[in-house]
């Protein structure tokens, strides 16, 4: 039985109606891995501006259906998608999904403040922070994100809180990458050397993208890997780590 005082956040990115059926077998594998439903789910407003959940009141009930039932609804961008892929980040961290790498303050933040209405519009709550696509955060976007006080934020390697930059967890995501059969590899390679190593971690991050679903190997490994942390980690939502500090425990 997984312990109380270690946490298991697990969370499915790219939540839109682009992908919709991979969202649903990405929620029913952690449903089934670890018997619970507690997760987040990262929302994009407009996938590469071709999946608009503004115009679709069949995927806004359903995004309601799933923010009634507890799970936390993050913004996550606005289109995911870059103009500008240069540099390192954004040629091997992303295939030009780095929405926020290159963003100046000003367009972050409309993106930013659209995006947070909409989404929140359509659940009818506050969301529960916002995630950049891919992880990759420019100075305009964290100027802008500072601003906006969105109560979370996180990268790859720590979750934060953007009203005062406390970090309320350290430590390397557990991700799985379906471009190509070398990322596929090295993905299925970490998540095992990780299903070891962050053991220890008190705080463990586990995140699912829409891809993963066309691989079975990844979803044997998420399996496995969402499995294996469910027996030390108590599933839970990101809120909890703001509800640890404001009791003292962070």
């Amino acid at each position: 039985m997984a312990g109380s005082d270690r946490l298991l956040l697990a969370s499915i990115h790219d939540v839109g109606p682009r992908f919709e059926r991979e969202v649903d077998t990405l929620a029913a594998a952690i449903e089934r891995a670890t018997g619970s439903t507690r997760f987040a789910m990262l929302v994009v407003p407009d996938h590469w501006d071709s999946a608009p959940i503004a115009r679709d009141p069949a995927f806004q009930r359903r995004l309601r259906g799933w923010s009634d039932a507890g799970i936390e609804m993050f913004l996550h961008g606005w289109r995911h998608r870059d103009d500008q892929p240069t540099g390192f980040k954004a040629r091997h961290l992303t295939a030009g999904e780095g929405e926020f790498l290159h963003l100046d303050e000003a367009e972050a933040a409309r993106r930013m403040v659209e995006g947070r209405k909409l989404v929140e519009d359509v659940i009818g709550r506050p969301v529960a922070g916002f995630v950049a696509p891919a992880w990759l955060y420019g100075p305009g976007a964290r100027a802008a994100l500072n601003e906006l006080r969105f109560l979370l934020a996180e990268d790859h390697f720590r979750v934060w809180q953007p009203t005062d930059g406390a970090v309320l967890a350290r430590g390397p995501v557990i991700s799985w990458a379906s471009r190509s059969r070398a990322r596929i590899a090295s993905s299925l390679l970490f998540a095992g050397v990780a299903r070891s190593v962050l053991a220890p971690q008190r705080v463990v991050r586990i995140a699912l993208h829409p891809g993963d679903t066309g691989v079975p190997s990844l979803m044997a490994s998420i399996d496995r890997t969402l499995r294996h942390f469910a027996r030390t980690h108590r599933p839970a939502g990101y809120a909890d780590l703001v509800r640890e500090r404001d009791m003292g425990a962070v």
